[in-house]
């Protein structure tokens, strides 16, 4: 639950300050009496916060003093300290003594008050709400009433019943003034978004269209605006005009309205899409191109759906040219763009400034954190980590693994983030072990993992002749010609997996040199790379069983994915991989979201992606969590014979 110490905070909020617990200022005497002088030392500890101090020295003065001028400021300066120290209950009792003691005391009604403020600090909203009545039966003064319609207010906030809270924030509203009122105002937002249209105009229309049934048409529509619903904050700040001309708030919600009405002004119905279709990268954007061509054809031959229109813009693989593509878009009014794969954080920077939801195909690091309107629909390395080591922990329960990696960037991010991983699982990381990435022979780093290698120490370095005379025949044996010796100890495979995060044909390589130094019976772990021929081709009999994760599989026994490889080999005579299958899946969805007719504003757009609750399409469920990073199950690949096979 929400505490609130509203003994400080809340006074400080609202401006209350001459309902705050006032400094004593005493007069400057050349001697000051006992009682005076030590009251003045509890209080400069109270101003300082040293509360344990200024608490000791006022219960000394209340002890020896209890008949003392100050005995009921003393009660009072108690009952805040131990609320901000959040013993509620000794400060009910300070509260209680000062009300039965001093009675005609000028803190009775800072008392009675703070009194439930101690209930609200402790989750108690129900017994502030039922002795409200008899606390404001006995205050006077529009400060205290202030103080206690916003207490009220917030109890009825904090078990969610804003219909009530809102009576009790306009009653307050009409007790504020100046910087209180602006206060007031912010807590008059709480309520009325909360509420539905219904029962605003419900409100409104007991009050008769006056003061401040304004304000709060004019509230709704602001916190509507805020929240991005532009169509109820349209209507709302609309009808405000019409029947408010003469308020403070006309100008504000006028200008507000004109600024609305330019973020409606796109094609509902139209979707840009940026694709490297020259450059290094053509060959991604021309898969991605074929599974959002697909989708096209396939969504509006439907027959009952509106006709959808794609934008294509050519990246060329430039950040600085995806970035105006995406200007170029925003003045062709696009709803939505697909997009880009490699040159995604331009591209985001200037959709999230210009408002307009981009769900991108990246693998870039923290892309989403560019902010709401951006999007991620690609499987991230860490996606592909928490699957292997969630299956290899928790399904085969294995404990101990090793990690051989490239010596770059790729290599690296797999690697930290599998040890991580492992780690959080509360596995083990036994051996680690990198490689140059030109490298073709792998011995070295092999023998390290498994304690084969040794260096020769450099003294011992050219000594190799043998002593004349010598003879080391006995001492070695011949061995068949690309055999371990003999009297080279045995290795220590005390692993159960080894992860090796690189391409398929580096692995292809390195999987045949592990059976070399005995590195057998240990599960082979990979990245979405291995999901290829060409690691079966070069080392089918070393790579059986070898396991990799992917976002899609085209021989997947899921009929929506047949239906997919089918239609898209008879369309392009060719079989789609995991680019087209995702840009397929982004465009459908965006298809169908901007298809809706309740769907009016790029700000909907984006509303209904982060909704979005297990889509699905041929790359399996999709959602996106509150950041707009992709959420989603990815498929486990076994490789078995010549082909690979999904894991259930």
């Amino acid at each position: 639950m929400r505490k609130i110490n509203l003994n400080f905070i809340l006074i400080a909020v609202l401006f209350l300050c001459s309902c705050g617990l006032k400094n004593i200022f005493l007069p400057v005497p050349v001697q000051l009496e006992p009682a005076d002088e030590l009251f003045s030392k509890a209080e400069k500890l109270y101003q300082v916060k040293s509360y344990e101090k200024a608490l000791s020295a006022y219960n000394e003065y209340i002890s020896r003093f209890p008949d003392g001028s100050f005995a009921d400021a003393v009660l009072i300066k108690t009952g805040a300290i131990y609320t901000a120290l959040e013993d509620y209950e000794k400060a009910r009792d300070s509260y209680k003594r000062l009300l039965v003691e001093y009675p005609d005391s000028s803190f009775v009604p800072d008392a009675r008050v703070e009194g439930l403020v101690t209930f609200y600090n402790e989750g108690k909203y129900e017994k502030v709400i039922r002795e409200a009545d008899s606390v404001l039966g006995k205050i006077v003064s529009r400060i205290h009433i202030l103080r206690m319609y916003v207490l009220v207010g917030d109890s009825y906030i904090a078990i969610s019943s804003p219909l009530d809270a809102l009576h009790f924030y306009t009653l307050a509203f009409d007790k504020s003034k100046d910087l209180e009122r602006e206060t007031v105002i912010s807590k008059l937002k709480e309520a009325v978004v909360q509420l539905d249209k219904a029962d605003i105009m419900s409100i409104i229309k007991n009050m008769g269209y006056k003061p401040p049934a304004g304000m709060l048409m004019y509230l709704y529509g602001l916190k509507k605006a805020e929240e991005e619903q532009y169509d109820d904050a349209l209507m709302m700040l609309s009808d405000f005009v019409d029947r408010f001309p003469e308020h403070k708030f006309v100008e504000q919600a006028k200008n507000l309205i004109e600024e609305l009405s330019k973020k409606s002004v796109y094609s509902r119905y139209t979707i840009g899409c940026l694709l490297p279709l020259s450059g290094s990268y053509k060959d991604f954007g021309c898969k991605a191109l074929k599974g959002i061509e697909l989708a096209l054809e396939q969504f509006c031959s439907q027959g009952d759906q509106p006709s959808i229109k794609i934008i294509i813009k050519d990246t060329g693989s430039e950040p600085d040219v995806a970035a105006n593509a995406v200007k170029e878009l925003f003045e062709e009014h696009v709803a939505a763009i697909i997009g880009p794969i490699f040159t995604a954080e331009s591209a985001a920077l200037e959709a999230q400034s210009r408002g307009i939801p981009i769900v991108t195909i990246t693998q870039k690091d923290n892309i989403t954190d560019t902010g709401d309107y951006v999007f991620r629909n690609f499987f991230s390395p860490r996606m592909q980590v928490e699957t292997i080591v969630s299956y290899a922990i928790e399904e085969l329960e294995l404990k101990k693994f090793a990690i051989l990696y490239p010596d770059e960037n790729y290599g690296k991010v797999f690697m930290n983030l599998f040890w991580d991983e492992v780690v959080a699982y509360g596995g083990k990381v036994v051996g680690v072990e990198s490689y140059k990435l030109n490298s073709t022979d792998f011995a070295d780093p092999i023998k390290k993992l498994v304690g084969l290698y040794h260096e020769l120490p450099k003294d011992l370095e050219n000594t190799g002749e043998l002593i004349e005379g010598e003879d080391k025949s006995d001492d070695y044996e011949e061995e068949e010609e690309g055999s371990v010796k003999a009297d080279e100890p045995e290795p220590i495979i005390d692993f159960d997996a080894i992860f090796i995060p690189d391409s398929p044909k580096r692995a292809g390589l390195i999987i045949p040199q592990l059976s070399f130094y005995d590195v057998n019976n240990v599960y082979l772990f990979g990245t979405n790379l291995w999901h290829s021929d060409i690691l079966i081709k070069m080392a089918h009999q070393y790579v059986q069983n070898a396991i990799m994760p992917d976002i899609f599989f085209a021989e997947s026994s899921s009929e929506k994915v047949k239906d997919f490889v089918r239609t898209f080999e008879k369309t392009f005579r060719e079989k789609p991989g995991f680019i087209e299958a995702i840009a397929y899946d982004t465009a459908m969805m965006l298809f169908q979201i901007v298809s809706r007719p309740d769907v009016r504003f790029r700000s909907a757009v984006k509303n209904e992606l982060m909704k979005l609750s297990n889509f699905q399409g041929v790359t399996g469920l999709t959602s996106f969590d509150s950041n707009g990073e992709l959420k989603k199950d990815l498929y486990l690949l076994k490789i078995k014979g010549n082909k690979f096979v999904e894991l259930k």
